[in-house]
């Protein structure tokens, strides 16, 4: 079983920044691969960010959906066991409930990571 809690959500301005965290817990070891998914308003849940660990502190390249590429950044605390999104120039149409997944492949498919943590919400007024 694994574990995961997120953290950091809020209400931010149109073309504010936050940062959203999410410590894992439990047999971390058998699941490599963390990534960060959102659901907008009356949406299905949908892909933002993913990366694998690949031994010691290496971590592969991130896999990022194209909607937040250039503003949104996946890393990884491998000794904290946490996962990071920073969040930078946020839309109002970033508005959505967070979620930080764990997994075994390295996909944008929800179906395919097996934990999950219970969601942040992150609010960006106009």
């Amino acid at each position: 079983q694994v574990q995961l809690v997120e953290s950091g959500g809020g209400l931010v301005q149109a073309g504010g920044s936050l940062r959203l965290s999410c410590a894992a817990s439990g047999r971390t070891d058998s699941n490599d691969v963390m990534g960060w998914f959102r659901q907008p308003p009356g949406k299905e849940r949908e892909f933002v960010a993913a990366t694998r660990w690949i031994g010691g502190s290496g971590y592969t390249a991130p896999y990022t959906a194209d909607s937040v590429k250039g503003r949104f950044t996946i890393s990884r605390d491998a000794a904290k066991n946490t996962l990071f999104l920073q969040m930078r120039s946020l839309k109002p149409e970033d508005t959505a409930v967070y979620y930080c997944a764990s997994g075994v492949r390295l996909t944008r498919v929800p179906g395919d990571y097996n934990y999950w943590g219970q969601g942040t919400q992150v609010t960006v007024s106009s």
